[in-house]
Formats: C-alpha cells, structure tokens, sequence
C-alpha cells in the first residue's frame, strides 16, 4: 500500500511519500515513490507513484528517457502539458501491459501526482489516473491524494486553506497527515520524503526525508497525540437526561425499569 500527499498554497507546493511497498501479504519492502525531473532555472516536475511497482517504474523510466533525450517533459510549456505528457507514457505502458494483466486477473493499477512549474506558468498540481487522464488541484480543493488516503484526510479537510495556510505551516499538515495514515495503516510507513518547492524557483532545494527513528518525526507524533487528548478533554461535557417511558434504551434494556414523568394511569373497570 502507498500513501503519497500534494499540497498546494499561495506560496507553493508539498509534495510527501511514503517508502513502504507491499508485494504480499508476507512481504513488505521499502521503495522510493518520489521522482523529479528539473533543468535548473527552466523547469521542475516532481512524480509521486502509487499502484503496480512493476507499472509505475515502466512510466518513470520513459519520463526519463524522454527528459535527457529533451523530449517529454523536457519540452512541456506548461504544467497542463506536463500532466498530459504523463498521461500518455501511462497510456504507452497500459497498451504494452493492462492485457497480459487482467488475463491473468490484476488490474491495471497505476495513480501519479505531478507538482511543479515550468517557467512563464503558473505552479500546478495534478492527479494522473490509470487511464491517462489528469485532474487539476483548485483553490477551493488544494490538496491531492493517492494511495491509503481515508485516515490522512481529516485533517486537511480542517486545516489547509490555499489563501491562508503558509508553506510550512502546510509541510506539518502533510507530516500529521502520513502521521494518522502510519497510525491506522501498517501498510503505510517510513521513510517519508517531503519536499518544498516556493513559486517560481524553478528548482528544488528544500527536501527532508524521516526515517522510522527520526527525532523530530517522534516528537511530532507525541507532542500531537498530548495534543489532541487535551483537546478533547476541553470540549463542553455532553449531558445525558434520564430514560422515558416513550424511549427505547438500548443500555436499560426491555427488561429493566425505566423512569417515566408521565402521572401513573388509573385501574381500569373490571369488564362486567
């Protein structure tokens, strides 16, 4: 299983992966899921890959070929292009494999994030689907996942607003993020890459990978868990009323007693 993020604000992009690769039930390995692609000052395209291993290092090997040939993405005009670029070495690798795949009963299972800029564009960020198609992230819908994305989304739900939430404030989004997947998913672990790309630098120099053991990782993980303990118990107390005659409550049961304010009902005449 995989868990990889895109986050989009006014001053840039996150983009964060994990490392953990399943390839059964009894194996689980660590592989990278994080490529980039940049030309120093003209351009910067960072891939995240989720699915088939086997799929998705078939695209990025043709990404990159085509990137030193100055084909592809070498020659994309912008960040549209780019995802379209993407979407047809995904297209090329599902006419070369998804029959053998689904002869033998796997699915053609292949999703990608592509973040970047590309200079005289705007930065974007992309979600690329098995079937070559992209979807764009929006001010209203900043973020992208792939991957074991249902424990990690709360809390952008919450918390990321393109206008408002700065870059950094967004990279410890992402880290609580991979934090609640890893917690709930064994699937989904370390090491995590996370990388910072601010608009129009048209190049990479912000980059962090956390391993299992890595301090700040650790203490980002306690420091949220006493976090959030004390949150809740700071929240208004619910109150509870007690059981009526017209309620059926599942904790007294049928058999139990329950309390009624109504007045108690006068002794019927005997029927004559």
């Amino acid at each position: 299983m995989t868990y990889c993020l895109g986050i989009m604000t006014h001053q840039g992009l996150v983009m964060a992966s994990d490392s953990r690769t399943n390839a059964g039930y009894d194996q689980v390995n660590v592989c990278r899921k994080m490529h980039t692609f940049v030309h120093p000052g003209e351009r910067a395209f960072v891939l995240l890959t989720s699915g088939g291993l086997s799929l998705t290092q078939s695209v990025v090997t043709l990404l990159r070929d085509e990137f030193r040939e100055g084909l592809g993405l070498a020659k994309a005009n912008t960040m549209y292009q780019a995802a379209r670029t993407v979407g047809d070495c995904v297209r090329r690798v599902s006419d070369m494999d998804r029959a053998a795949l689904e002869r033998d009963e796997f699915s053609f299972n292949i999703n990608l994030l592509l973040g970047g800029q590309v200079k005289g564009d705007q930065p974007g960020l992309y979600l690329i689907y098995p079937q070559g198609n992209p979807l764009s992230a929006t001010f209203d819908s900043p973020y992208l996942q792939i991957g074991e994305c249902k424990y990690g989304r709360p809390i952008l739900d919450r918390g990321i607003e393109y206008g408002s939430t700065p870059l950094d404030v967004a990279a410890i989004y992402a880290l609580l993020s991979f934090d609640a997947a890893m917690r709930s998913n064994v699937t989904v672990g370390p090491p995590i890459e996370m990388l910072l790309y601010k608009n129009g630098r048209l190049q990479f120099d912000c980059y962090r990978r956390f391993a299992a053991d890595d301090p700040e990782l650790a203490q980002m993980h306690r420091s949220w868990e006493r976090s959030l303990r004390r949150a809740v118990e700071e929240l208004p107390k619910l109150h509870f009323g007690a059981c009526h005659a017209d309620m059926h409550c599942p904790v007294c049961g049928p058999e139990q007693e329950i309390v009624s304010d109504e007045p108690a009902a006068e002794p019927q005449e005997a029927a004559r």
